[in-house]
């Protein structure tokens, strides 16, 4: 059985902590470099029912997408959820590791995995990583629809292959124009509105999109016909685990150490249900 010291540096190598951004907080948050580890669970959020799960599968590794301190904190107390999650994992020798902006810019990233799950053909990064000679890795993802579809379709497309949640996805523009291209990110993406603009795609897909920046966008963008569709951020970052699990295994393979590589299924969106007023459009 490979050491935790070992599959960090796999994780490493697939996601360097140096492509994080300067503000992100990555890498391994707990665990002991000599733990053996047999069984790894990936999921988007490290919760406390993320972590219950990792307990039940008798997991050894927690990778999770999103960190658990993204800023400073004074305490690890268990009467803080966030202290009660570091609490949970020690006492049950559950190492746990982030990779969070450095795998949003990875090559294949989250965006990657977010167009495949759409079927959606890569062309290339939305933000390109001016690092990369090869022109691939980079924030969000530029891509072609084959065949063109509309608005309506693409919506009804993603709300079918995307996990399910209750916000479901979100259009701002016409429902019946045509795509063929369209960029993609998953997260949080309306910080993207002007590599889009400059992209010169039909459409934007992405996650917690605004009032104001998607009005003064759609605003701004006179006659263009570009659209917007909003997904639940955990649904758009959701396929990476897949993506990543599958990469995992594939190290583990190459290596022959016989890993158990899991993806959990838990929906760890917060919002839980929803209501449409009624004669809203559809």
């Amino acid at each position: 059985m490979p050491r935790l010291s070992e599959v960090i540096a796999a994780l490493e190598n697939l996601w360097p902590a140096e492509r994080a951004e300067s503000w992100d907080a990555v890498g391994t948050v707990v665990g002991e470099p000599d733990q053996e580890v047999t069984r790894v669970l990936f999921a988007v959020d490290p919760v406390q029912e993320i972590v219950d799960e990792a307990v039940k599968l008798g997991a050894d590794l927690l990778v999770t997408h999103h960190p658990l301190y993204l800023r400073g904190t004074t305490t690890v107390a268990a009467s803080h959820f966030k202290g009660r999650v570091v609490h949970t994992l020690i006492k049950n020798d559950i190492a746990l590791h982030v990779a969070h902006t450095n795998a949003d810019s990875a090559d294949p990233g989250v965006s990657d995995a977010l167009a495949g799950a759409l079927d959606l053909r890569v062309v290339g990064p939305l933000v390109p990583d001016p690092t990369d000679t090869s022109g691939r890795r980079g924030l969000g993802r530029v891509c072609e629809l084959d065949p063109p579809m509309t608005v309506r379709e693409l919506a009804a497309r993603a709300a079918e292959r995307l996990p399910a949640t209750a916000q479901g996805i979100r259009v701002a523009g016409d429902p019946e124009a045509t795509i063929r291209t369209i960029a993609v990110s998953g997260g949080s993406g309306d910080s993207l509105f002007d590599q889009v603009r400059a992209a010169g795609v039909d459409a934007f897909l992405t996650a917690d999109l605004r009032h104001h920046p998607v009005s003064e966008f759609i605003a701004a963008r006179a006659h263009s016909p570009l659209a917007l569709l909003d997904a639940a951020h955990w649904a758009t970052e959701w396929p990476w685990c897949e993506l990543a699990a599958a990469q995992l295994d594939e190290i583990s393979d190459r290596h022959g150490w016989d890993l158990r590589v899991h993806v959990s299924r838990t929906v760890t969106d917060p919002w839980t249900s929803h209501s449409p007023s009624p004669g809203a459009p559809n």
